[in-house]
């Protein structure tokens, strides 16, 4: 394989080289070939993704969720074969004369995965490429004992994409298919009408539902106290169900993923002689799933 070494932090690279009898092996975009892009998922996720020429790909990524936490990977074409360490550097561009590297941290190698870093690290990352440095990944090539390999995540052409990724982050739902998954919700008594906050659950469900194309099945169980009739609470169970596969058609769920089932009094969750156990088995459960 032939080998262009970046002009940006070349000399910081060849640094980094502990013998002098050892090769450094150095990926990275040059200017011309330096991209990135951003790639999103309606309000569930985004990814800032950066091609290293010959290597592989530099991913960050984060999903919908509360904390909105972001995570990065190393995809590397040829994966590790043994286990170890990858130190971190974030390398000045050349530029910056008399700037020494500055240590980040370092990142575990498992074999046969690609490389991860966590919410911290990877968070250090971007700032480092913000301030137009390098994080450069170093360590010991696993089928050649003598070399030594240098990955490099280039800071060119990264603030446009940096802002969008941003904006895509900002706007991802605060909750994720996890949090809405498996959900029980509450009726009012003797009514098919949900209370207040199991209306305001159902929304967030509706708007989750709205961006993830993948759903494969719903299933919507209702439930009743045991009062009023076995006959009445298994049609008022039906209507209940029948109601929320309703709001969820509306919202442009496809009718034949759901499915809908009316148990009236059967399989309480809770004693039926108090008024907070009836209002436990007034219930409607859905179960959400994805391929």
């Amino acid at each position: 394989m032939s080998i262009r070494f970046n002009i940006f932090g070349v000399a910081i690279l060849f640094a980094l080289v502990g013998q002098s009898h050892a090769a450094m092996r150095q990926y990275s975009a040059d200017a011309d070939t330096s991209h990135w892009e951003v790639d999103k998922t309606a309000q569930l996720s985004c990814t800032l993704n950066h091609e290293i020429p010959y290597y592989g790909e530099a991913i960050f990524s984060v999903m919908a969720s509360k904390n909105k936490d972001l995570t990065f990977n190393l995809d590397m074409v040829v994966r590790p074969e043994t286990y170890d360490f990858s130190g971190l550097q974030s390398v000045p561009p050349v530029w910056r004369a008399g700037v020494p590297a500055r240590d980040i941290g370092r990142m575990q190698l498992l074999k046969k995965f690609d490389g991860e870093l966590d919410n911290r690290m990877s968070w250090e990352m971007l700032s480092e490429l913000e301030k137009g440095y390098f994080p450069t990944f170093y360590y010991k090539d696993w089928q050649n004992s003598q070399d030594k390999i240098a990955v490099a995540l280039s800071s060119v052409n990264f603030q446009q994409a940096y802002w969008a990724f941003l904006q895509c982050r900002d706007n991802l739902l605060p909750y994720s298919f996890e949090d809405i998954s498996f959900t029980v919700m509450n009726y009012k008594k003797n009514s098919s009408e949900l209370t207040k906050s199991s209306r305001k659950r159902l929304d967030m469900i509706g708007e989750y539902l709205n961006n993830d194309p993948n759903i494969e099945t719903i299933y919507i169980a209702a439930y009743t106290d045991s009062h009023g009739g076995r006959w009445t609470n298994m049609e008022l169970s039906r209507k209940r169900a029948k109601a929320i596969k309703d709001y969820m058609t509306g919202k442009g769920v496809e009718a034949d993923r759901i499915v809908t089932e009316g148990f009236g009094e059967k399989r309480h969750v809770a004693p039926n002689d108090n008024e907070i156990g009836r209002n436990r088995n007034r219930r409607v459960v859905i179960q959400i799933s994805r391929p």
